[in-house]
């Protein structure tokens, strides 16, 4: 009779999911087996097992792990102090870093080729990273209008709009393209370009 672990904090349960995210990324759901995994993690496959009973409780524990790093790094991006220009290039040259990060898109690519299979699981991931980046810039637009240094109207609008002209060309592009086609600009002059073309319709 297998005995089944719940211990989110064991870090048998850590090393397992390390290594499977990395063989669901190279590999795929289908070509991923839980053997190897096993193997790399240093435990038994009966304690792999007794952990996650099947390759998709697996998956869907790496996919949250992974949801759970995302979130880390978006409470690291705090907006600097200054004018709306300076505080708006600083957090979305963090949100350009975040996207365009090339673990991000790998992660992004798994769970669109299984959203068949785990549908509600990859709509809670896409929106979980750009409500949370959304909720943070959308924050700082209210008060920046409050303050009379913006004219917004729409906060979730216009949040989208600058996040858009941040995931074209850092994440939608490579993810469809197999990251052979990169943009030429830096992250930096991406992001300083988005909040130029953001204060020519929004600013004071």
């Amino acid at each position: 009779m297998t005995t089944y672990v719940h211990d989110l904090d064991d870090p048998r349960r850590d090393a397992i999911v390390r290594q499977a995210r990395q063989h669901f990324i190279t590999e795929g759901y289908a070509g991923t087996r839980m053997e190897p995994i096993a193997r790399e993690a240093g435990v038994s496959t009966a304690t792999l097992y007794a952990f996650f009973d099947s390759k998709a409780v697996l998956f869907e524990a790496v996919i949250e792990n992974a949801s759970v790093d995302f979130d880390r790094h978006i409470s690291a991006v705090h907006a600097d102090v200054g004018a709306p220009r300076e505080q708006l290039t600083a957090f979305i040259a963090a949100y350009a870093e975040f996207m365009g990060d090339s673990f991000v898109r790998s992660v992004f690519r798994l769970v669109l080729a299984e959203r068949h299979r785990f549908e509600a699981l990859a709509a809670r991931f896409f929106e979980r990273g750009r409500s949370d980046f959304g909720a943070v810039l959308m924050r700082m637009l209210t008060e920046m209008t409050a303050a009379g240094l913006l004219k917004v109207e729409k906060p979730s609008w216009a949040a989208g709009q600058l996040m858009g002209m941040i995931e074209h060309p850092v994440f939608f592009v490579p993810l469809v393209t197999g990251d052979e086609v990169l943009a030429s600009r830096s992250v930096r002059q991406i992001a300083e370009d988005a909040v130029e073309t953001f204060l020519a319709r929004y600013g004071t």
